[in-house]
This record gives C-alpha cells, sequence and structure tokens, in this order.
C-alpha cells in the first residue's frame, strides 16, 4: 500500500465512519475505496469492510451510551431478532455472485428513496415507546433486516433507520443509537464468518478501520448533544439516498 493510498483508505474512511452514525451508506465510499483504489475483489471488499464496521459502531455506541442515547433493556429483543437474521445474511453473502451482490442493493436503494421521501415528516418525531409494532410484526421484519445487513452491509443503516423510525416509532437519533450497537454486535459474528472463508484482508481492513472508528466516535459525541441532530440527520440521510440512486442510473460517476 502506497503512502497515498493509505491517506485516501483513512480520510475515505474517516468521512464514511460519520456518515455511518449519522445516517448510513458510509459504506458506499469504503466499499469503492476498497475495490477501485485498492484492488480489492467486490467479495473480499465485502468482508473486509466488515472490520471499520464493527470498529467504528462500537466507538458510536460508547459515546451514545456515555450521553444517555442508548438503553439496552428496552432494545434488547430487536437486537437479539436483528442478530439472528444477520447470521442468515452473511452466509448467504458467501453463496451469491458479484453481480447479484451489486444487484441487490442498487433496486433497494430505489425503494428506500421513495420511502424517505415520502411524508418527511414522519423521520423528525420523538421516541413513541406506547406505539412499539406487535411480534406478529416485529419478528419478521427485524429478521429480514438482519439478513440484509448480513448479507450486503451497504445500505444497511439506510434500511435500519426507516425500519426504527417508520416501523417501531423510534426518533432518528435514538434509532442511531440502537443502529450503532446492534452493527457492532452482529458484525463480530459476520467477521468470523468471512473469515473462516477466506474474503477478508487484515491489513487493509485495520488502515481502513482507523479512518471509520474516528468518524464513528467523533460523530456520535457531537451528536448526541446537538439538539437539531435529527434534522441534520434526515438531511444527511436524503442525500446519501440520492447520491447512491444517481450512481446506479449513471447519472455521477
Amino acid at each position: 500500500m502506497t503512502w497515498t493510498q493509505f491517506a485516501v483508505a483513512v480520510g475515505g474512511g474517516f468521512v464514511a465512519g460519520g456518515i455511518n452514525t449519522l445516517a448510513g451508506n458510509g459504506s458506499a465510499i469504503t466499499l469503492t475505496i476498497l475495490t477501485e483504489v485498492l484492488g480489492l475483489s467486490p467479495n473480499v471488499a465485502n468482508g473486509t469492510n466488515r472490520i471499520g464496521v464493527f470498529t467504528q459502531s462500537a466507538a458510536a455506541s460508547r459515546a451514545f451510551w456515555k450521553y444517555g442515547m442508548l438503553d439496552l433493556h428496552r432494545d434488547g429483543r430487536y437486537i437479539a431478532l436483528i442478530t439472528m437474521g444477520a447470521i442468515f445474511g452473511v452466509w448467504t453473502a458467501t453463496q451469491v455472485s458479484n453481480a447479484q451482490f451489486r444487484s441487490v442493493f442498487s433496486w433497494l436503494m430505489v425503494l428506500m428513496l421513495i420511502v424517505i421521501l415520502a411524508n418527511p415528516k414522519r423521520w423528525l418525531r420523538p421516541t413513541e415507546m406506547h406505539r412499539r409494532p406487535p411480534m406478529w410484526m416485529a419478528v419478521p421484519l427485524f429478521l429480514a433486516l438482519g439478513f440484509y445487513g448480513g448479507f450486503i452491509q451497504m445500505g444497511m443503516g439506510v434500511f435500519f433507520l426507516a425500519v426504527m423510525v417508520l416501523g417501531a416509532r423510534y426518533s432518528l437519533m435514538d434509532a442511531n443509537a440502537i443502529k450503532a450497537f446492534v452493527i457492532a454486535l452482529y458484525t463480530i459474528i459476520v467477521i468470523a464468518i468471512f473469515h473462516t472463508r477466506g474474503l477478508i484482508d487484515w491489513r487493509v481492513g485495520v488502515v481502513m478501520a482507523i479512518g471509520q472508528t474516528a468518524g464513528g466516535w467523533l460523530t456520535a459525541t457531537y451528536a448526541s448533544q446537538w439538539p437539531r441532530a435529527n434534522v441534520w440527520a434526515h438531511r444527511l440521510l436524503v442525500i446519501m439516498v440520492l447520491l447512491a440512486v444517481a450512481k446506479l442510473f449513471g447519472l455521477i460517476g
């Protein structure tokens, strides 16, 4: 790895760590760096990217917990369901082709753009714990969410926020706090599975993780204390999904 590649990896990781903590889809940046700058194959990049995803999520979780935004007792059943789904998702990710990997993400982003832009006020309301979804709805919903995160990870933050805000009635920032913790939790399992399949480049992954960890921790620390964090998190979410869809249709390189 050259010094230029090192700087791009750490700098891009820092930006991605911040984006993933406040909104989602920061892995679009890290996966691009891993494949286009560092030369990894898409499937190896998918596995290698999980190292930084774990470290940034763990660092962000610590910051959210420190400032009282993470309640593990309240959110335990959702965390368990998502983790179980992730185990099945990562197994699937090791079985499919690179073309299938890209196709699934692309079309799901189109769907997510429609969801985000329809009635945006829903994304800015406070947490409403008295309006949790019934278990018959929550079980398949959160298992599917975990499956997607284990399968691809790219865009997981976007889909997680949609389920937690629109389905479970959390505020956007409370949902971000849970997102950071649950992604850190199941990514430990995901890393172990990818490693046994030989789909992780640890040297490259650790370098990327330096920037991702710093970005995740700093963003969570400041967002936890910022009254307008919900508003800006929603704006960033819209921007990231718009960029993903624009790339899908070849409007940007």
